[in-house]
């Protein structure tokens, strides 16, 4: 439908049924979504015997102004528009690869943008703003098989390896988990203190619901089966436990990067996955000290690799009371 400039639809399948109810709009070579207000499902999270920075006083007490949104809420927004793109290769094997610039406190807007590629083109430029104009998130949105370079492959490329960390001084490049760890999402999951909610209560709370999403409408699907959202795959990775070192306690930690990568997907609702976890890469800035965690999926019957995650876990310097004291005892100040 033309209105003005802009070209208005919704998303669809090759079936008559929409699988999103989504109005996107077309513009200057630019898809974009509604603006929505992401919901928070992370203010009773804990680790390391302590609430996280979604609780609204942890987040005051580091001077932010109310308790973050966890940026990969923000991935289900750019779900309709990629589908738009790429159609079933998103889900099977798509990538999401973001650098969070902005936080967004529950109630807050947020709209997303993607350049619309070329014919035949693998990759395109993702964003998100709120409505002030602030850019929430920035990155890349590309499919595979034979993905091309992402904006984390960019980011890692560019920045150095520091030495001497502090919060993250155990911390190794090339420490990994020694055996597969075994991990499932089933709709009425409890995912424990890091995740304190299930798929069930996910669904009913994401911005942009889809009827492959539950088993009962997901008969429907080309796979037959309920899928597993873009944004749920990191919890998937990370509610259970991995013995890899870890940040001093107690300290506060946020996501700084974040990538999602389908290589033989899409995951499966209720259906068993291995996991192997490697560090492979560490970084600095004037605030926080992180760590990059790789992630392989494996299919639990056969081994072989259908998904992997990258995350840049930042650790906030103040947060941690033995910073300065350490950081003398080391030269570092």
């Amino acid at each position: 439908m033309e209105d003005g400039s802009r070209t208005i639809y919704s998303v669809k399948t090759s079936m008559t049924k929409a699988i999103w109810e989504t109005r996107l709009s077309e513009e200057d070579e630019i898809i974009s979504g509604p603006f929505l207000r992401p919901r928070q499902m992370l203010s009773a999270q804990e680790y390391g015997g302590h609430l996280s920075i979604h609780d609204d006083d942890q987040a005051a007490s580091l001077g932010f102004s109310g308790a973050p949104i966890e940026g990969p809420t923000h991935f289900s927004q750019f779900d309709p528009l990629l589908h738009k793109i790429w159609g079933n290769e998103w889900f099977e094997c798509g990538c999401i690869s973001t650098h969070f610039k902005n936080m967004v406190i529950e109630g807050e807007e947020v709209q997303a943008l993607a350049s619309k590629p070329s014919e035949g083109a693998k990759s395109t430029r993702i964003w998100a703003l709120k409505k002030t104009g602030e850019i929430v998130l920035e990155g890349t949105a590309s499919i595979g098989p034979d993905h091309p370079e992402t904006e984390l492959d960019r980011i890692m490329r560019s920045r150095p390896t520091p030495s001497n960390l502090v919060i993250l001084e155990k911390v190794k490049i090339g420490d990994r988990s020694s055996t597969g760890i075994p991990v499932k999402i089933s709709m009425d999951q409890h995912l424990g203190n890091n995740y304190p909610f299930t798929l069930n209560e996910k669904l009913n709370k994401i911005t942009e619901y889809c009827d492959w999403y539950r088993p009962e409408t997901a008969i429907n699907s080309p796979w037959g089966k309920a899928i597993i959202p873009m944004e749920m795959v990191n919890p998937l990775v990370s509610f259970s436990a991995d013995f890899l070192p870890q940040a001093k306690q107690p300290s506060i930690g946020l996501f700084a990067d974040l990538e999602i990568k389908m290589i033989k997907g899409p995951l499966f609702v209720g259906e068993e996955y291995l996991l192997q976890r490697e560090i492979v890469g560490l970084g600095e800035s004037r605030r926080t000290e992180s760590m990059w965690l790789k992630t392989s999926i494996q299919s639990f019957k056969t081994n072989e690799l259908v998904a992997s995650t990258l995350l840049n876990s930042a650790v906030l310097k103040d947060s941690y009371a033995s910073y300065d004291k350490e950081a003398k005892e080391l030269g570092k100040i």
